[in-house]
């Protein structure tokens, strides 16, 4: 085996023994899950006793290779924090030394699922927000508790910044139980929905009852019409789903925090049976975003992300709730904690916004018709090929349908657009499903990039987007007033757009 560096001055440190414990139980529970369906496979070849001696026999073996395999694990893995660098040093035959520099640490993610939290363990991931995968993190999988927040305050803990405005330190927001309220009407629920069909389906395969399943279905809306069966079908998903929808949130949120630490920490903790800790330093806080899902929109609340520097995009795609800092709660109760994170008397992201043209209107209005026209479009032609009144009829009640809804839809996504400068923050508003306010710090806008296709030049519209390196580096202003929007973006980050802009001269008569 190769010999790990001498400790130069540090002492190296090993992972918690208990997680050859913890392996084990994982690696044992998988495979007994997977033995059930495996087991009743195997019986319908050989006799159950011999099925199941096979079974258990290869839930021993892995479990006993995945045991070892941590046991070498521990035993080849060292850390260490220094005084410029954190390190960690693993692997057997293929040996890693990952070094980060402790300036450039942007994040320390505390995390235990229920048998870790079992034996007072937790997983550590200390990252730089780098865009360069794994390289730019470390994971100490597990450590203790003690262990894992005595690390967590030696790399964040700073002092604060000189002539920094003084902020309270303490919690900003905890959990209010009314909350919940909010679950069953967020997209999760009819995903979650679709999934139990999907799981019961696949479940009934595994034991070779998919065709009972259906069956009994059938025989349920014997005398039912198709179309009640299918209404009655969706609403079971639905309820299902707003059921998960409810456990889902109470898992992540339950025990929800949000505080300020002394050095200018962001904490959120939360998590019922998988615990999390999550730091965001306010010397990367670029600004906050304000979201709100139609359905929760509906009933009056958004919910609070951070736009900070140092998260990378494939970071922010798997683990788009480490930025969450505010689950869907009253949009009076966002404003507010949006407010005391940027340090503000007022939450820019309640400021009055400028509204855009009415050609800003007209365009979502021929948008949302041609969307419905192409499946009218379909339905009747291939009613006319084919000659199938149905699907003639299907194309008119189609058009009678959807015409309405677009119309409406069309009409929210004008009334959801808006932009304005308010203090040191410029704020841009869009989105129907999905719809968002951003307060971006002005100083934290690097770029400016201005799109106009020709329909947006002949209606005197164009695009505006703010390139930054936080959140998700650019937020958008769409279909704005060519003048006003270059005026805007002048105003809101001087010089910075004003060397390439043209000013036309006044004449004088």
């Amino acid at each position: 085996m190769t010999a790990l560096p001498p400790p130069g001055g540090e002492d190296w440190r090993r992972l918690d023994k208990r997680m050859v414990l913890v392996g084990a139980a994982v690696t044992g529970g998988f495979a007994s899950g997977a033995a059930v369906p495996t087991a009743v496979g195997l019986a319908g070849g050989m006799p159950l006793g011999q099925a199941v001696a096979w079974v258990v026999a290869g839930v021993v073996l892995m479990t006993v290779c995945g045991t070892a395999a941590d046991y070498v694990r521990w035993r080849r893995t060292r850390y260490r924090i220094g005084p410029e660098r954190a390190e960690l040093h693993t692997g057997l035959l293929l040996v890693t030394r990952r070094s980060l520099a402790r300036e450039r640490i942007r994040s320390v993610d505390l995390t235990a699922p229920l048998l870790l939290r079992i034996l007072g363990l937790v997983k550590v991931r200390i990252g730089t927000g780098e865009h360069s995968g794994g390289e730019s993190t470390v994971e100490l999988d597990p450590v203790t508790r003690a262990e894992g927040e005595r690390l967590r305050r030696l790399l964040l803990d700073r002092p604060a910044a000189p002539g920094a405005p003084a902020a309270h330190d303490g919690p900003l927001a905890v959990l209010d139980p009314a909350w919940i309220r909010y679950a069953p009407v967020s997209f999760v629920a009819p995903a979650l929905g679709g999934a139990a069909a999907g799981a019961v389906m696949q479940v009934s395969e595994w034991f070779g009852a998919q065709g009972q399943v259906i069956d009994w279905v059938g025989a349920r809306f014997r005398d039912t019409s198709v179309v009640a069966m299918v209404l009655v079908l969706v609403a079971a998903a639905l309820l299902a789903g707003a059921v998960g929808a409810l456990g889902l949130w109470i898992e992540m949120w339950w025990n929800y925090r949000l505080e300020r630490e002394p050095g200018g920490t962001l904490r959120v903790r939360r998590g019922l049976f998988t615990a999390r800790s999550i730091s965001v330093e306010e010397r990367r806080l670029r600004g906050v975003e304000l979201v709100e899902p139609l359905g929760v929109r509906s009933f009056g609340a958004a919910r609070v992300d951070a736009v900070a520097t140092g998260i990378a995009e494939d970071e922010e795609s798997r683990h788009a709730e480490h930025k969450t800092l505010l689950p869907p709660a009253p949009r009076a109760v966002a404003d507010e904690v949006a407010a005391q994170v940027l340090r503000e008397r007022a939450a820019p992201t309640g400021a009055p916004l400028t509204p855009h043209p009415p050609a800003a209107r007209t365009r979502r209005i021929r948008w949302a018709l041609g969307a419905v026209a192409v499946p009218v479009a379909v339905l009747a032609a291939l009613g006319l090929l084919l000659d199938l009144v149905a699907l003639l009829y299907a194309a008119g009640a189609c058009a009678l349908v959807l015409t309405p809804l677009a119309l409406l839809t069309a009409r929210d996504a004008y009334r959801s657009l808006g932009h304005a400068v308010s203090g040191a923050y410029l704020v841009a508003r869009s989105g129907v499903l999905r719809r968002t306010t951003v307060a971006l710090r002005r100083g934290g806008v690097i770029g400016w990039t201005i799109r106009q296709s020709w329909f947006q030049r002949r209606v005197g519209l164009l695009t505006l987007t703010a390139t930054t390196a936080a959140g998700s580096g650019a937020y958008t202003i769409h279909d704005a007033a060519t003048t006003e929007s270059l005026t805007f973006a002048t105003e809101a980050v001087p010089d910075l757009l004003a060397p390439f802009l043209e000013r036309t001269p006044v004449r004088e008569d």
